[in-house]
């Protein structure tokens, strides 16, 4: 079967039950519904990365767009994801630049030849893992690892939408009525409305919104004056790279913090779709890798696998990489309409915060999902510690500096797992390894 052959299912499928696997997709009209609904999940975070940088957001939404499309095609239409901008990169591309933290990066060019090195080193270290097989990985991840590396980047996100989303009272009370929207449509709506729980929350919010604010004087109204004032369409302004050799130095290790990423990300797909993405790491490395290079030559952010995307499969059931593929194609199309990225940035702060509650806690959730899938026993002390420490240090962002580049919370939740792991399984016997999914119970 080719990449651009889906098997079509219905949404019968669903209401059964069932999923929609990353081979299949529902007839187009929904498909492309949702597209849209992942594009606009990522948008929040996909805008704010460049934001915090000095970066251009229409320029980091078009690469995100185009990122998707080359993975997409590297990883042959196999495995499901949205690329969007990294945050990884935020803490040292700050650090390579000085930049101050408002309005445009002036040293943005020293900033790109960094990521496009990054990019470079995350697509060499796939063509390895393509070359050598990932016989490492079941050894290095098993599910109690990656199911605590998976909850840890939803929980290591909590903070944004609680902490920086709401400005006041009314905001956070905002926030609260966002995520009940989605609540009640993800219970009480069906169909296709239901699938799109997290899209038309959304709406819901922003119109009781606009209703509390414009209408009744309570809170920030919306201001629509950026749409009207958008243009329909218009190119970025791209930016050429300068390599430096401090810079790259700072930005590369971000490589390491991508490849741990989406790993988490490939191993919650797996568990949530029952297909095995394995076969396809190296590749998921090398087109990750690849995009972000492309994206630091246009003048955009390094590109990751979106843990939104998770939250946002995992509500829907629905899995199928065409989605991805409109996802990607509407996003480029938003890169080169400034009146859509208006409308979008005019969605107020604290109903993207609402939503945003919602997509981490659900990737929280997945990452307990492989728990339960692969009956991970907590009556063993090395997995219970395993995973206490990795949720502590995720959640916390316990962070190490190793000179000028610092590890922040995912990054030491996952690698403290793997190694924590390591060390507390030498000598392991087979009774202590965690039983897969649909296997009989190890004997003890």
């Amino acid at each position: 079967m080719g990449m651009f052959d889906w098997t079509e299912k219905s949404a019968e499928v669903l209401r059964q039950g069932g999923v929609i696997a990353p081979d299949e997709r529902l007839p187009w009209p929904q498909t492309a519904a949702m597209g849209v609904q992942h594009v606009i999940a990522m948008f929040g975070a996909t805008v704010l990365a460049p934001i915090l940088m000095g970066f251009d957001p229409n320029i980091a939404i078009l690469m995100s767009g185009i990122g998707t499309l080359i993975f997409f095609l590297i990883t042959g239409g196999k495995v499901p994801s949205y690329l969007g901008s990294s945050f990884a990169f935020i803490g040292v591309v700050i650090a390579a630049t000085a930049y101050a933290g408002k309005g445009p990066n002036a040293n943005l060019a020293v900033a790109l030849g960094g990521i496009i090195a990054c990019g470079v080193v995350y697509a060499a270290i796939g063509a390895i893992v393509q070359a050598v097989g990932t016989g490492w990985v079941e050894r290095l991840m098993p599910p109690v690892v990656t199911g605590a590396v998976v909850a840890v980047i939803g929980l290591n996100l909590a903070g944004i939408p609680i902490k920086n989303m709401a400005a006041g009272n009314f905001d956070s009370w905002m926030q609260a009525v966002t995520f009940v929207c989605v609540g009640l449509v993800a219970v009480l709506a069906r169909g296709m409305v239901q699938r799109l729980l997290i899209l038309v929350g959304l709406i819901i919010a922003s119109i009781i919104y606009a209703l509390l604010t414009n209408g009744m004087g309570l809170g920030k109204p919306i201001d629509a004056s950026g749409i009207a004032n958008a243009a329909w369409f218009g190119a970025p302004a791209f930016t050429a790279p300068v390599f430096s050799g401090p810079a790259m130095l700072l930005i590369v290790p971000v490589a390491i913090i991508l490849v741990a990423e989406n790993l988490g990300h490939i191993k919650a797909v797996t568990a949530m779709t029952g297909r095995n993405l394995d076969q396809y790491i190296g590749r998921a490395f090398i087109g990750d890798g690849v995009a972000t290079a492309i994206s630091g030559a246009a003048g955009g952010t390094g590109v990751t696998t979106y843990a939104e995307n998770i939250g946002v499969m995992a509500a829907t059931k629905i899995y199928s990489t065409a989605a991805f593929v409109v996802a990607g194609v509407f996003a480029i199309v938003l890169g080169f309409s400034p009146k859509f990225g208006a409308v979008i940035q005019a969605i107020p702060l604290p109903v993207m915060g609402g939503v945003s509650i919602v997509v981490f806690g659900l990737i929280a959730v997945a990452g307990a999902k492989i728990w339960v899938d692969n009956r991970v026993d907590f009556s063993q002390n090395k997995n219970l510690i395993v995973a206490a420490i990795t949720l502590v240090l995720g959640t916390g962002d316990f962070t190490l500096k190793f000179g000028g580049f610092a590890l922040g919370g995912i990054g030491t939740a996952t690698f403290g797992a793997i190694i924590l792991y390591a060390l507390l399984n030498r000598g392991g016997t087979t009774a202590d390894r965690t039983v897969a999914a649909g296997d009989a119970p190890v004997a003890r």
